[in-house]
């Protein structure tokens, strides 16, 4: 899958995701939380099963006048149904980890520059997110990092919520609806797998919040249909201040 087009990022799969300091960095999903029962639950039970085969297996070579004698009288499963047992669990644990990977989401984003959005024939800078998995993905949590221009460092800034971005912003001189405007996503939003590049709006701001601000990261923590919990961070600014993005500019296939 191509690179959706603008200022946005790469669409990565479940990497393991660096840093950079203190930030995940945009470019990258990562796979954050299993699913308890339908992962965990199923390795334990083919873990055991390995056990129990490993102590029959050793049990089966000790000379049969020792068998009566404990703990090697202890029969645990016959062998066959053991066999069995372990077929199953073991083509529960591939064939979940198989369905995982067909149900996970996709997460990317992208930047481009738009008129009228904010203002009448004013350029904006619009930011959107998709997802090109082919099922829903559920939001687990939606938080912000936000550094103005000469202000603090980016590490030593915390991940917060819209409305603590937003007062934030104010407190820099900017104002809600004219520089800027920000989607807060609840737990529970679904960002339906498009298969396409149509994006939800989750940010647009002006050029002079655009000048302003030095970086707005989100971070997004989604849940897919089996349990699983991804997370990818978007770079909002990303693109916004390139030169073969300037203000004006018109969007591609959106």
């Amino acid at each position: 899958m191509r690179p959706p087009p603008g200022g946005g990022g790469a669409i990565e799969g479940d990497a393991d995701g660096a840093t950079d300091g203190g930030l995940p960095l945009p470019d990258t999903q990562r796979r954050v939380r299993r699913s308890p029962l339908l992962f965990t639950a199923p390795l334990v039970l083919l873990a055991a099963l390995v056990l129990i085969l490993l102590w029959e297996a050793v049990r089966a070579n000790v000379s049969p006048g020792a068998r009566d004698d404990w703990p090697w009288r202890l029969q645990l499963l016959d062998m066959e149904a053991l066999g069995s047992l372990l077929a199953v669990a073991a083509g529960a644990v591939l064939a979940r980890a198989q369905y995982a990977r067909t149900v996970r989401p996709y997460l990317g984003y992208r930047g481009s520059w738009r008129r009228g959005l904010l203002t009448e024939g004013e350029p904006a800078w619009r930011v959107g997110i998709l997802n090109c998995g082919q099922h829903i993905a559920v939001v687990e949590s939606w938080e912000c990092h936000v550094v103005l221009r000469g202000g603090p460092e980016e590490a030593a800034q915390p991940w917060v919520a819209v409305p603590d971005v937003v007062a934030t912003l104010t407190a820099g001189g900017l104002t809600v609806g004219q520089d800027y405007q920000l989607i807060a996503f609840g737990t529970g939003f679904p960002l339906v797998g498009t298969g396409n590049y149509d994006t939800v709006p989750v940010g647009i701001f002006s050029q002079r919040c655009v000048e302003k601000v030095e970086s707005l990261h989100i971070r997004v923590r989604v849940t897919d249909v089996v349990g699983d919990g991804y997370e990818r961070v978007l770079d909002c600014m990303r693109g916004a201040r390139a030169a073969y993005n300037v203000p004006g500019a018109e969007p591609v296939n959106e």
